[in-house]
């Protein structure tokens, strides 16, 4: 039943399956950030992002260490499958009258997964004390995620459920830590790092897909002037652009380096994938939202939230990247950085030019930077070598507190 008894693994089909009902809640907090594009409905949204992405990156966890062709995994998984559809369709009243249903699917999906590791698997495994750990943490802050839901004010609960949280993801930097069993260091955590990647970029695709979605359905409903079939082009080009610049050679990057990293595997797989893909991920989104903006009113310009929504998914996705390949290289990508600030450059121009000459800036400029680092990957570097980048790493090593960091003390 355990997954990783030698060769690389792929993703199943059930676990393909499952992923389904995220493609689902995707579309849910990207319509939900559509009709409230506020300062207040963004931090809903996001709040709600980590909730769907703690849900999946915890399951994605679990079927890297046991395989779903066995039938009681493919149960498991399918059980999983109901709780985060139901916790989905919470999303657009999750603060209000579903708040119930949204924590109930979410408390139920973490109780179920983490319930049945403990139960099919024995001393005998060495794993086990941190799964034991991880169930005894999901348990007691279950019940906090219950108790936000039950509070009828709609400010307390929304107190109750920002401190659960900052617990259930403070739970893998502490080590799961429990009274009597101690901390789990990150270096005891076995990792099958093929099919670990894998797992992310197919979510990667989700969110992509997503894009496509909200572009396709916003074209479909409005009539297609000549410029607004301009800003369906360059929105497509757009999605092309962020698929180039994760799968061109980052995605192959981060799977050699995980392979080659030995027992640092499970805190870099900690660091670099379950936390810092969360800027990637969220950047996407947000950048869905402003291809609808500019479909929808292609020759106008962007004001307040709007441009914000315009400018930060972008940058968003692109310093996402930066932290991601730090954690991963100890160098930062300099392309990838100053693109994030051009991009940030743009936001004043916003309020002046059409939303689709300003988009069309924002994508040129992402635009660029892939073409720079394909044409450095294809001709401009020997086989082999990575992208050039600044050498944070070295400095770090001078920084008590920051090298405590790196260490995951």
């Amino acid at each position: 039943m355990l997954r990783f008894r030698g060769g690389e693994q792929r993703a199943t089909r059930v676990e393909l399956f499952f992923d389904l009902v995220f493609v689902f809640a995707i579309t849910q907090l990207s319509a939900l950030l559509i009709s409230d594009i506020s300062l207040e409905g963004a931090a809903r949204v996001l709040f709600l992002l980590l909730v769907v992405w703690w849900a999946w990156i915890y399951t994605t966890w679990m079927t890297n260490w046991f395989d779903p062709v066995h039938l009681s995994v493919r149960l498991v998984l399918i059980a999983c499958m109901l709780a985060a559809f139901l916790m989905a369709i919470a999303i657009p009243d999750a603060f209000g009258e579903r708040a119930g249903l949204f924590a109930g699917g979410y408390v139920a999906l973490q109780w179920v997964r983490n319930t049945f590791v403990v139960l099919k698997t024995d001393d005998s495994e060495p794993m086990r004390r941190s799964w034991v750990r991880m169930w005894i943490g999901s348990l007691w802050v279950g019940l906090i995620w219950i108790a936000g839901a039950i509070v009828p004010d709609e400010g307390a609960r929304m107190a109750i459920w920002i401190a659960a949280l900052v617990l259930d993801y403070g739970g893998p930097l502490a080590g799961f830590w429990a009274p009597g069993l101690g901390r789990t260091e990150a270096t005891e955590w076995e990792l099958e790092h093929g099919h670990f990647v894998e797992r992310f970029e197919l979510f990667v695709m989700i969110v992509l897909g997503e894009s496509i979605v909200v572009t396709g359905a916003a074209a479909s409903h409005l009539g297609l002037t000549p410029a607004r079939s301009a800003a369906l082009v360059v929105a497509f080009l757009g999605t092309t652009v962020f698929f180039w610049l994760y799968f061109d050679e980052v995605a192959d990057r981060a799977g050699e380096r995980l392979a080659n990293a030995g027992p640092e595997r499970g805190r870099l797989a900690r660091d670099a994938f379950t936390y810092l893909h969360i800027p990637i991920v969220a950047g996407m989104l947000v950048t869905a939202v402003g291809d609808e903006l500019v479909i929808a009113h292609p020759l106008d310009p962007l004001h307040g939230e709007q441009i914000v929504a315009l400018v930060a998914g972008p940058a968003l996705y692109l310093l996402g990247h930066v932290a991601f390949e730090l954690r991963l290289t100890g160098a930062l990508p300099r392309q990838r950085f100053v693109a994030a600030l051009a991009v940030l450059a743009l936001a004043p121009a916003a309020s002046v030019l059409p939303a689709l000459v300003t988009w069309t800036l924002v994508y040129g400029i992402l635009g660029v930077v892939a073409a720079m680092e394909t044409h450095a990957r294809l001709w401009g570097r020997p086989e082999g070598t990575g992208r050039p980048g600044w050498a944070v790493a070295a400095g770090l090593r001078h920084v008590p507190a920051l090298r405590r960091l790196r260490r995951g003390a």
